[in-house]
């Protein structure tokens, strides 16, 4: 039943991206007065076929591993009979209509991507904050001074209000050697500090690599009060927010989930507690309420929730985190790209269809604003991967207009036939080292 679930997500991802990816192109084309012939989402055999007015077939296909957008050309002599005199051939347009069509494509995913991050931006999202759980004795981590329940609010100069900010603003470093300066405040300070951590070929070459984990930094939720309920057993035992737990009974507590596990099994019994507070170690006791379970036992309850944060912006501030979200991610996808290119960042990590399915999938059923945030970054890197300057990608195709505006004539239809199979070459041999490398990670 999970397959038909990835399958489904991924048919609902590719067929978003590559629609408006052609979409793009589409728009542009029929601006530049040129005769569109298939509007086709999917390659190979049609399963649904539909003619518009203008003699241009729209297409949904078989194999949903991306699209195309056929126009007519001036030796295309099966769609001649169907057309009409005044129908404008692509090759007969200029070099600059040309270089626009085919930056068309791109550009949609840009405004995609951007219009998803202003819509999470205004619609608002609640997130954990990026709370260290536990930092590893003698890290790179601990050597820089970052301590367990601090916030980590930036890297390298970049704000980061998530796990995910963090991740993000680390993977940016894959491959280098220097430093890495992250921002840490204890959730109650108003000022933050910086934590210079040296690296050296951090990661080269590494096919999965543990960002967090390879500084010394627990990524998972630490138990750390958010909110304590009024009149609650965490109330009265004396909690207060931002305690961080540090044991429970006699068993050290190294995240949320296993402060769940010992309140839960302490329904109505003394529970002691250690919790940190402004960097003192506190001794509570605890006594959990009894509250029944789904299946009829009876579990303890503390009353308090773990710390979370809510991030909205205004309609026009909106704009704004959504213009440099897609900035940033660009920027990141480039950079990624050109490490992988110069021998940095293992080809390993370039990914398929079958970890976009699993990625789809696992962000949907963690809530819509999840999977849209997957979507905005697929559609970059798809952007971002049709520019690159390969014949039969769209980046190939400026590139040949580029050429014929510098040299003022055409490109050879010699060069131009060779440069696609090679631009094939290169396309089918990513292809399959991204499918290789998906396939090897599921076995």
């Amino acid at each position: 039943m999970d397959a038909l679930w990835y399958v489904f997500y991924l048919l609902i991802t590719l067929g978003v991206l590559v629609t408006v990816h052609e979409l793009g192109h589409y728009v542009v084309a029929r601006a530049s007065g040129v005769r569109i012939l298939r509007f086709s989402v999917g390659l190979g055999r049609p399963l649904y076929l539909w003619k518009d007015s203008r003699g241009t077939e729209f297409v949904i296909a078989a194999i949903p591993l991306g699209g195309y957008l056929r126009m007519y050309e001036s030796g295309d002599a099966a769609a001649q009979g169907a057309g009409g005199a005044d129908d404008q051939a692509f090759d007969r347009l200029s070099p600059w209509w040309r270089i626009a069509i085919a930056v068309a494509g791109p550009t949609a995913n840009f405004v995609l991507a951007f219009l998803v991050y202003w819509f999470i931006a205004v619609t608002g999202v609640t997130v954990f904050p990026p709370l260290v759980g536990a930092v590893e004795p003698g890290s790179a981590a601990d050597s820089a001074g970052l301590r367990g329940g601090q916030e980590v609010v930036g890297v390298d100069g970049r704000a980061t209000r998530t796990w995910t900010d963090v991740g993000l603003g680390l993977a940016r470093r894959l491959g280098d050697s220097g430093e890495i300066e992250v921002e840490a405040r204890w959730p109650d300070a108003a000022e933050s500090r910086r934590h210079v951590i040296a690296i050296d070929d951090w990661h080269r070459l590494e096919e999965e690599p543990d960002l967090l984990g390879s500084l010394g930094i627990s990524p998972l939720l630490p138990a750390v009060v958010g909110e304590v309920l009024e009149g609650s057993a965490a109330e009265r035992a004396g909690f207060e927010a931002w305690d961080r737990v540090v044991s429970a009974g006699d068993a050290p507590v190294g995240g949320w989930s296993d402060w769940v596990r010992a309140v839960s099994g302490s329904p109505e019994q003394p529970l002691p507690v250690v919790v940190a507070r402004d960097g003192v170690e506190v001794a509570l006791t605890l006594v959990p309420d009894a509250v029944e379970a789904v299946d009829g036992s009876m579990i303890g309850f503390a009353g308090m929730r773990a710390p979370t944060r809510t991030i909205r912006s205004s309609f026009l501030a909106g704009m704004v985190v959504g213009a440099q979200e897609t900035a940033r991610n660009t920027v990141l996808t480039l950079g990624l790209l050109k490490k992988m290119v110069a021998g940095l960042v293992s080809p390993k990590n370039l990914s398929g269809p079958i970890m976009i399915a699993k990625v789809a999938k696992d962000s949907a059923e963690s809530g819509w604003r999840s999977f849209l945030g997957i979507l905005a970054l697929l559609s970059i890197s798809l952007g971002v991967i049709n520019l690159l300057p390969i014949p039969i990608l769209d980046g190939g195709h400026i590139l040949f207009a580029t050429a014929e505006i510098v040299a003022r004539r055409p490109v050879s239809e010699r060069v131009q036939a060779i440069g696609v199979r090679m631009g094939l070459f290169v396309v089918s041999c990513m292809m399959l080292l991204a499918i290789y490398n998906d396939v090897t990670r599921f076995l």
